[in-house]
């Protein structure tokens, strides 16, 4: 691109390395078009206005380089009408030498409000680009670890990929895994495997040797292993949980999914059309259907000896009368909750510890 053209972008998704890549060639286009390293300036737009964007964008830098502003999650800047022509505005003064880049962060693949979609267009009105970045998937991040590698001119050996990813959290397939800054962390140990490697490829058993096992804090795999009786995974799914998540909010969650199956066991047990399931449990079919078949490991009686269990639980964390206890207490009384209440007793049953 010419220097005399401003540069205009919009970038989303939840592949949160491959965003700031994104913008960091945009600053390397402004400084191979003028010969000059522009400034970075990087806001949040709930930190920022319009009026503010465009004081940094709108006048060209006579001496040195120019200024690339960096709106991360525009959303705040488009709640009213005046808000989002006033935002569209400045999009229009990007002065040449100058550069403006939104970064909207989520899933590529959600649904998206009206304002942003708007914005894009604006952005693409304005000659400029629009790109969306999804974080690679299970075994697809693998292929990833293997470009960035590449990139770098990193030689990898068989399993060395697959070992990275897993201990990166790849291969976790819950859907409440944060998975925004893991390609960041998969190509930071790449770089600490460079150094340790410069010359040789990087083996399995060097990445098992250099890089610690990171596993993404999920809510969603400890419950779905409380509720299908896999202690084993349970427990220290737990130990990780408690120490992200307010314990009051585990057992929260801990009481609505047990309630829920105990609705779903009742209604299984007097052979309930799954249609009434969905009615009685709220949300869609599907969740529905995998509440009534992780129900089945449990009998009701189960059920609410469990349901008691985080009653009591509840009250220690909330410090009831005659309930005093430390931190190591509490945490005690999770762990044997999980061992007396999920694990099952019963020959053959699923979950057994």
């Amino acid at each position: 691109m010419s220097g005399d053209v401003p540069i205009v972008a919009y970038y989303r998704g939840d592949d949160g390395w491959s965003l700031d890549r994104a913008a960091e060639l945009v600053s390397r286009r402004i400084e191979q078009d003028t010969g000059a390293r522009p400034d970075r300036w990087r806001v949040s737009g709930v930190e920022t206005t319009a009026a503010a964007i465009g004081e940094r964008v709108a006048t060209s830098p006579l001496f040195g380089g120019g200024t690339v502003a960096v709106v991360v999650d525009p959303a705040p800047l488009l709640r009213a009408k005046a808000e989002r022509e006033a935002l569209e505005a400045a999009i229009g003064t990007v002065a040449p030498g100058n550069a403006l880049v939104f970064i909207e962060q989520g899933d590529a693949g959600n649904r998206r409000s009206a304002a942003l979609q708007g914005l894009e267009a604006a952005v693409l009105k304005a000659g400029g680009e629009a790109r969306a970045f999804k974080a690679p998937r299970s075994s697809d991040l693998a292929g990833w670890i293997v470009a960035r590698a590449t990139e770098r001119g990193m030689q990898l050996q068989p399993g060395a990929a697959k070992e990275l990813a897993r201990r990166v959290g790849g291969f976790v397939s819950e859907g409440d895994v944060d998975r925004q800054r893991m390609g960041v962390l998969a190509v930071g140990e790449l770089d600490k495997l460079a150094l340790y490697r410069p010359f040789d490829p990087v083996s399995e058993d060097d990445v098992r040797a250099l890089v610690p096992e990171v596993v993404p804090d999920s809510t969603w795999a400890f419950l779905d292993a409380v509720a299908e009786r896999r202690a084993a995974v349970a427990g220290p799914a737990l130990d990780r949980l408690l120490e992200t998540t307010p314990e009051p909010v585990i057992t929260v969650q801990l009481h609505r999914r047990l309630r829920e199956l105990l609705i779903a066991a009742d209604l299984t047990g007097r052979h309930a059309r799954p249609a009434d399931i969905v009615k009685a449990i709220g949300g869609h079919p599907f969740r529905a259907q995998k509440l009534a078949d992780q129900a089945r490991a449990w009998t009701v009686t189960e059920l609410e000896d469990a349901l008691e269990g985080v009653q009591d639980l509840d009250a220690m964390v909330k410090n009831a009368p005659d309930s005093g206890s430390t931190e190591r207490q509490r945490r005690l009384a999770f762990a044997l909750w999980v061992e007396e209440r999920v694990a099952s007793r019963r020959p053959g049953a699923v979950g057994r510890a």
